[in-house]
C-alpha cells in the first residue's frame, strides 16, 4: 500500500510542482500587492506577504471606482460584459453550423476540413488582429468594397463597438468550433437514425436530439470562449483604441502600467479572477451531474 501511494504521489508531484510555481506563487504576489502599500515617495507599490499587516485601502479605492456618483469602471464593467455576450453568442451562431458540418457532412473531406479548423492556431493572434488592421482601414478591402456600391469610407478603427465585438468573434470562434465538433462528433449516429425510423424529420431529429446531445459541448465551448474575451484587452487596443470602447481588461493594464495605481490593478486582477470563477464552478457541477444522468 506505501509503495502504490508512493507511486502516485510520485506521478501527480511534477504537476503540484508546477501548480505552485505558476499559479499559486504568482497569485500570493499579486495578493500581496493588492492588500499592500503604497511607496509615496517612489509611488510603487509596497507588496505585505504578511496577511495580518494587509491594508484594504486598495480595496475601499476600487470598489468607488466601481459603485457610487464617482464611479467610473463601472460602465466599463458593464460594457464588457455586453461586448462578450454579443460575441459569444455571434460565435456560437457562426461555429454551431460549422462545427456541425464537419462533424456529420463532411464525409471523406472531414481530414481537410480539420486542417481548415486547426489552421488558424498556427498564426498568432496579434497577426490575425493586424490582418483585420489592413481590412479594415479607411483605404483598406471593406472600405473599397463599400465604394462600390455607392457608400462612403467609414472610419471602422475609430473607436467602433461593432469593430471591437467582430474582432472578439474572430479572435476566438476558432476554440469555439474545435470544442463543439469534438462534443459533435462523439454523438453516436444510432441515435439520429432511431429518430428518423421514429418518423422525425430532419429538424424535429436536430431539435429532439442531436441539440439536447451536444448542450455538453456547447456549454464547454462557451467556458473556453468567454473566459478569455472577459479579459481580453489586445482586440480593443489594436481594433480601437477609444475609451468609448474600453474593456475591463484595458482598464486593468492601464492601472498596471499607471504608477501609484499597481495595487488598484491588482485588485481588479483579483475581483476578475472570482467573476470567472463562477462559469467555471457551474461548469463543473453541470459535468458532474451530466455524467451521473449518463451513468
Amino acid at each position: 500500500m506505501r509503495r502504490k501511494n508512493a507511486f502516485w504521489i510520485a506521478l501527480a508531484a511534477p504537476g503540484i510542482i508546477w501548480l505552485v510555481l505558476l499559479f499559486i506563487v504568482p497569485f500570493y504576489a499579486v495578493l500581496a500587492i493588492a492588500m499592500g502599500k503604497l511607496d509615496q515617495l517612489f509611488e510603487s507599490p509596497v507588496a505585505v506577504w504578511n496577511p495580518f499587516a494587509w491594508s484594504s485601502e486598495n480595496v475601499i479605492n476600487v470598489s468607488r471606482d466601481l459603485v457610487g456618483s464617482a464611479a467610473f469602471a463601472g460602465p466599463i464593467v458593464v460594457r464588457t460584459v455586453v461586448y462578450v455576450a454579443i460575441a459569444s453568442l455571434l460565435s456560437l451562431l457562426i461555429g454551431y453550423p460549422a462545427a456541425y458540418f464537419v462533424a456529420r457532412f463532411s464525409g471523406r473531406r472531414k481530414g481537410l476540413f480539420l486542417i481548415l479548423l486547426i489552421a488558424p492556431f498556427w498564426i498568432s493572434y496579434m497577426m490575425r488582429m493586424l490582418a483585420w488592421i489592413t481590412l479594415l482601414q479607411t483605404n483598406g478591402i471593406a472600405n473599397k468594397m463599400l465604394s462600390w456600391v455607392g457608400i462612403s469610407p467609414v472610419n471602422w478603427l475609430g473607436g467602433k463597438p461593432v469593430t471591437v465585438i467582430l474582432g472578439l468573434v474572430y479572435g476566438y470562434i476558432p476554440y469555439l468550433i474545435l470544442v463543439l465538433y469534438a462534443g459533435l462528433d462523439r454523438i453516436d449516429p444510432a441515435l439520429i437514425e432511431a429518430g428518423r425510423d421514429l418518423g422525425l424529420g430532419r429538424a424535429r431529429t436536430f431539435v429532439r436530439i442531436t441539440l439536447p446531445l451536444s448542450k455538453q459541448p456547447i456549454l464547454t465551448a462557451m467556458l473556453i470562449t468567454v473566459l478569455p474575451m472577459i479579459g481580453d484587452y489586445y482586440t480593443n487596443q489594436l481594433l480601437s483604441g477609444a475609451a468609448s470602447t474600453s474593456m475591463i481588461g484595458n482598464l486593468i493594464q492601464g492601472q498596471l502600467g499607471t504608477p501609484g495605481l499597481e495595487g488598484q490593478g491588482a485588485v481588479l486582477s483579483l475581483l476578475l479572477l472570482l467573476v470567472l470563477l463562477i462559469p467555471m464552478i457551474y461548469y463543473v457541477i453541470a459535468t458532474n451531474r451530466s455524467s451521473r444522468v449518463a451513468a
